[in-house]
């Protein structure tokens, strides 16, 4: 690639499958804890919260936040924390995921693992997957806010202000 040149696709691209990435973030330090799954059902996400529990000491109560994906408030996942008092999942506004931290690891294994990775089968792709955030964890570090709320939320008063009266 050279500056200025776009980015090329060949026109036989051959998609190999997919698969989900299910990840908890420990805030204080960036340590990640991460489940791989080929299928998204209740089945497999009731206890959505159950990483999280394992970061945290069975004497203290553990707070999650998580996106609003449809599996997460299933019945499954509701009979899951009524057995699981200690858990207390939040989840973020639709349109917020920028409020969730997690998201930011989920850009950095996109931008240095997926994008642009070459990955054969989805057994191979959840192999790199597994193996990037397990060299992640041997020297996490945690994401911090470079501004405070008051200055977030004033940028984005101005963006509102800006975009409702653009005269268009």
């Amino acid at each position: 690639m050279l500056p200025g040149v776009p980015e090329r696709q060949s026109f036989d691209y051959l998609r190999h499958g997919t698969t989900s990435l299910f990840a908890a973030l420990e805030v204080a330090t960036g340590q990640v804890i991460s489940a791989v799954k080929r299928r998204v059902d209740p089945r497999n996400s009731s206890g959505s919260c159950a990483p999280s529990t394992t970061m945290c000491p069975p004497s203290r109560t553990s707070t999650s936040w998580g996106d609003n994906l449809a599996t997460h408030t299933t019945p499954a996942v509701k009979t899951w924390l009524l057995k699981h008092p200690r858990c207390h999942p939040h989840f973020t506004p639709t349109g917020s995921s920028w409020l969730n931290l997690v998201e930011r690891f989920f850009a950095e294994i996109t931008v240095k693992l997926l994008r642009r990775g070459v990955h054969p089968s989805v057994t191979a792709l959840e192999r790199d997957i597994r193996d990037w955030i397990q060299q992640w964890n041997t020297n996490p570090w945690p994401y911090i806010w470079t501004r405070t709320a008051d200055q977030i939320l004033d940028s984005l008063a101005a963006h509102c202000r800006r975009t409702n009266h653009s005269g268009h």
